[in-house]
């Protein structure tokens, strides 16, 4: 059985799973669009946000403090896999149900959240690496809402930056980035 909440991770999963493989060795060490991570970094927390979000969907606590290094040899199938388990644990219709015991928040809300790291530190990585990207269609649109409603917290808690403005007449990814605190004309460069 599949829910809304799955039918979009498992838009966007292999968008960003692509990213992923087509990280080189050599790229590492390069900085991202998350000022405090490279590319290194920004992989090992999505890697670990993958698996957390899984228990989240179980509804099982989560350990965010270990920062296990994940990029040992195979991380790139790893990660793959890792990220179809997580399709399936929000698959359950369970798993949108009540309140999440270790985050506090609306299952649902917890769902959006995966998806919004998988589409935003795809992009993160892909920009960072010299990649195109372009999220599933469906799956922007409906971070819109999420975002701008986790926007004031996040700001607080230092997960998001302050809103970079970008023009109306933008593509839906680039807005989306810009309430992250993103800017969409990022470079490595810059």
């Amino acid at each position: 059985m599949a829910t809304q909440t799955s039918d979009l991770l498992a838009a966007a999963a292999p968008r960003t799973v692509a990213v992923v493989r087509a990280v080189a060795d050599e790229q590492l060490h390069v900085p991202t669009p998350c000022s405090d991570y490279t590319v290194r970094d920004l992989l090992n927390h999505l890697y670990q946000v993958v698996v957390n979000f899984q228990e989240l969907a179980a509804k099982r606590s989560v350990q965010w403090a270990d920062k296990p290094d994940h990029l040992s040899e195979g991380w790139r199938d790893r990660f793959e896999v890792e990220t179809r388990r997580l399709v399936d644990a929000w698959s359950d219709p369970a798993s949108l149900e009540g309140v999440s015991p270790g985050m506090g928040m609306p299952q649902a809300v917890i769902g959006g959240m995966v998806l919004l790291d998988l589409t935003v530190h795809g992009w993160d990585l892909a920009v960072a690496t010299g990649q195109s990207y372009r999220p599933a269609p469906e799956v922007v649109p409906a971070l819109h809402e999420l975002v701008e409603q986790l926007a004031p917290q996040a700001r607080q808690m230092g997960v998001f930056a302050e809103p970079v403005p970008t023009d109306a007449g933008l593509p839906d990814l680039d807005r989306l980035l810009g309430l992250t605190g993103r800017d969409p004309a990022w470079t490595a460069s810059a």
